[in-house]
C-alpha cells in the first residue's frame, strides 16, 4: 500500500504529494521518496540529481525554466516555509500561462511535482527556508530561461505580498506585509513577460 497521497492539480502535469508521517513522542519517520509508490500513481520519472538551497525571508527565486533540456522537479522544504509556484510554459498547452501555487513547509511535509515544461519559483515566508529538490535532467549552463515573477499576464497571487506592477520585474516597491523587502537576484529583476519570452 502506497505511503503517499497524490493530488492532481487543475493544470495537467502538476501534483501535490503528501507522505505518510509515522510519529510518536520520540519524533517521526517518513519516506520522502519511494519509486514504487510514485509508479502506483503513474509517476514514473527518473531523477538524476538532488539540489538544496537556503534563503532568508523575502527572497523570491524564479520564475525559471530550461530551454532545450527541461527538468521535472520534485520539491520540498525541510526548514521554514515557502510559497511554491509553477507556470505552464508549454506552447501547445491549453493552459499555457496559467499558474498553480502551494505552501510547502517543514511542518506540512508537502511535496510538489512539477513536470517538464513549466517555469518554477518560490517566495520565502519564514525567517529562513531550506529548499530541497530532485530533478529529472542535469543542469546545463546557458540553458536556463526565465519569465517575470510579477508578470500581470500570469497574475500570480503571492501571499502576504504588497506592491504594484510598474512595467518591470524589479522588486522595487514590493514587500511582505510585515515590511520585509522582496529580494531578487540581479538576473531575476531583469526578466521579461511570458508573452515577450514566447512571442505569444
Amino acid at each position: 500500500m502506497a505511503q503517499i497521497k497524490v493530488t492532481g492539480c487543475e493544470i495537467d502535469g502538476l501534483y501535490v504529494i503528501e507522505p505518510a508521517v509515522h510519529g510518536d513522542d520520540r519524533g517521526y519517520f517518513m519516506e520522502t521518496y519511494n519509486q514504487n509508490d510514485m509508479k502506483e500513481f503513474g509517476l514514473d520519472m527518473v531523477f538524476v540529481q538532488d539540489n538544496q538551497s537556503k534563503s532568508k525571508k523575502g527572497v523570491l527565486r524564479g520564475l525559471h525554466f530550461q530551454k532545450q533540456f527541461p527538468q521535472g522537479k520534485l520539491v520540498r522544504v525541510i526548514k521554514g516555509e515557502v510559497f511554491d509556484v509553477a507556470v505552464d510554459c508549454r506552447k501547445d498547452s491549453n493552459t499555457f500561462g496559467k499558474w498553480f501555487g502551494v505552501r510547502l513547509s517543514a511542518e506540512n511535509n508537502k511535496q510538489f511535482y512539477i513536470s517538464e515544461g513549466f517555469a518554477h519559483g518560490f517566495l520565502v515566508l519564514s525567517d529562513e527556508a531550506v529548499f530541497c529538490y530532485k530533478v529529472t535532467d542535469f543542469y546545463r549552463p546557458g540553458d536556463e530561461g526565465a519569465i517575470a515573477w510579477n508578470d500581470p499576464n500570469v497574475g500570480i497571487k503571492w501571499p502576504d505580498l504588497i506592491g504594484e506592477y510598474k512595467g518591470s520585474a524589479s522588486a522595487e516597491g514590493y514587500r511582505l506585509i510585515d515590511g520585509t523587502p522582496i529580494l531578487l537576484s540581479e538576473k531575476d529583476s531583469k526578466t521579461m513577460t511570458i508573452k515577450e519570452v514566447f512571442n505569444k
